[in-house]
């Protein structure tokens, strides 16, 4: 397991007397990026805090790169689904990705650089000193991603960063996503309840299922999605292999 980065060692957890999440087996190898399925209230979320420190397993531990997890860190950054409250209103596009290098005590004196390197990354450095509300949805998005960014993190935790975009800056979002993966060498942890995202994205997904029990825990499935990269809207979603396992996987989102 040396090139292991996350570690899932029968995670369970408990939240006000409910079981969450039944013993999770599970490791995420370094660059890969694994999505995460499953219907509403099946802890797909909660698995994603628990790698992230936010929340301590019942039972069963966490682990990245061979350490308990203890609490959060600044090689993981956790992009959420709600952008808008996840950027300062009052400060800029640039004042806001200057958080993650304000919170790391980086010297004043290197922060421009470093901010205007993840803005041009995420394609936003013509828009630096625009405020949140003067941006569309997407590139909010964009923005919190190049926060997360900007603090050079190992593991990239999202929790359906791309749910409440329309469908064609989605698919964009979702390209540059991938390519920001394959350029960074991110290893990613991505929830969605979109089946065909989870599949487009993923090098593996992850489905869970609701109200586990110990003969059926909330690991249901856990599917490699061997397709050529990189990959494309049209053709990628045409192939006979992403049709397969679009439709293997279908009953798994709870319909």
């Amino acid at each position: 397991m040396t090139d292991s980065v996350l570690h899932f060692d029968r995670v369970a957890i408990e939240l006000g007397g409910r079981q969450i999440l039944s013993p999770v087996e599970l490791t995420v190898k370094r660059g890969e990026f694994v999505c995460v399925i499953g219907p509403s209230g099946c802890g797909k979320t909660t698995l994603l805090r628990a790698a992230a420190g936010f929340v301590t397993p019942s039972g069963g531990s966490v682990r990245r790169k061979g350490a308990p997890i203890t609490g959060p860190s600044r090689e993981v950054a956790f992009v959420f689904q709600d952008y808008g409250r996840a950027l300062l209103p009052w400060r800029t596009v640039q004042a806001n990705v200057s958080l993650a290098l304000e919170a790391a005590n980086v010297p004043a004196a290197e922060r421009p650089a470093r901010i205007a390197h993840v803005l041009r990354t995420v394609g936003l450095q013509a828009h630096a000193q625009k405020f949140p509300a003067q941006l569309s949805g997407g590139m909010q998005q964009r923005v919190q991603i190049a926060r997360c960014l900007a603090q050079r993190p190992d593991v990239m935790l999202m929790d359906e960063p791309f749910g409440a975009l329309d469908a064609m800056t989605r698919e964009t979002l979702q390209d540059e996503l991938a390519r920001l993966v394959r350029e960074e060498g991110l290893t990613v942890m991505f929830v969605t309840h979109d089946l065909e995202e989870a599949l487009y994205l993923g090098d593996r997904v992850i489905a869970l299922r609701s109200n586990p029990t110990p003969e059926l825990p909330s690991l249901a499935a856990l599917i490699d999605v061997p397709l050529p990269q990189p990959r494309d809207q049209l053709s990628t979603k045409e192939h006979p292999e992403f049709l397969r396992l679009r439709r293997e996987l279908y009953h798994y989102l709870g319909h």
